[in-house]
């Protein structure tokens, strides 16, 4: 199944995409959550009342008509990890971990998958880091790898934005990975039984049409069920937590000279069995201030 979080002219609300349509799950059978981390805490049960709703709805919305947001708003926690492609090491000139490198984006940079990426007042060097990235959907702890399928919800397209001279000032990285609108998400959660092998699939970056990434999961260092295994070694995972899985070669400032994003950029990011982001750059607008 293809999950949603859309928005129709009120509050976000959950659906599931059928061909070119949504299928409003809170409406379809009002037992289920309209949230997606709530959904997804419902486990099985909910998720199989789901695939019924998506059959026996009566009503469906079309896709083009209503406006996707990232699949979970509000992440309880979002990881991601650093050179974690064999590619990307490679082109960085760095050693290649022993151990993932796993660093915090703060859950308020999550935008959706077409919505504006900011240029921050703070910095003019931002760059882009294409990847995909999955979702926890059961609570767990201390999972072999041969079980972590079994706490993967689903998976989707991150765009891990990233501001480097602030990433690069101090060694946890957070602050220049948290920008607001510095997560974009979506632009779907695809269910894990949607996916055969999610370490053999090819992405794609472009800015402005010109192709900047191309490479596959398969060069993942630490794959998905592997960062499961790692990070539950140290502390619960819950519903709706996101880990993004690291970037391949041909990010911007590898490049020579580095080729980072302005305002009036777009940034596409596509995989393969999930689908497609478009994010605009735009300036941080001015009234980002204080609320």
């Amino acid at each position: 199944m293809k999950l949603v979080t859309f928005r129709n002219g009120g509050p976000p609300r959950v659906g599931v995409v059928v061909d070119d349509q949504v299928v409003d799950v809170h409406e379809a059978d009002p037992s289920l959550p309209a949230e997606m981390t709530a959904l997804l805490a419902a486990g099985p049960p909910a998720l199989a009342a789901v695939r019924r709703a998506a059959d026996t709805a009566r009503r469906r919305l079309p896709l083009a008509g209503v406006k996707l947001a990232a699949p979970v708003l509000r992440p309880p926690k979002f990881f991601g990890v650093g050179l974690n492609y064999a590619d990307h090491v490679r082109e960085t000139g760095a050693k290649t971990p022993e151990i993932p490198i796993i660093f915090n984006k703060q859950s308020t940079c999550v935008t959706g998958p077409h919505d504006p990426i900011h240029l921050p007042r703070a910095s003019q060097v931002l760059d882009y880091e294409g990847e995909l990235a999955f979702v926890i959907g059961r609570r767990c702890r201390h999972v072999p790898r041969d079980r972590a399928r079994e706490v993967i919800a689903g998976y989707t397209v991150c765009n891990d934005v990233s501001v480097r001279d602030w990433q690069m000032r101090v060694p946890t990285m957070t602050m220049g990975k948290s920008f607001d609108t510095h997560g974009p998400l979506g632009p779907w959660l695809v269910t894990a039984d949607e996916l055969d092998d999610p370490h053999s699939l090819r992405l794609r970056t472009w800015v402005s049409g010109d192709l900047r990434q191309d490479s596959n999961t398969k060069e993942l260092i630490f794959d998905c069920f592997a960062l499961v295994e790692h990070l539950t070694t140290a502390f619960t995972l819950e519903p709706g937590d996101v880990v993004t899985t690291g970037t391949p070669s041909g990010v911007g400032i590898a490049s020579k000279p580095p080729r980072l994003l302005s305002a009036g950029d777009v940034v596409r990011i596509e995989i393969e069995g999930i689908g497609r982001i478009e994010n605009p750059v735009i300036p941080e607008p001015t009234d980002t201030g204080l609320i």
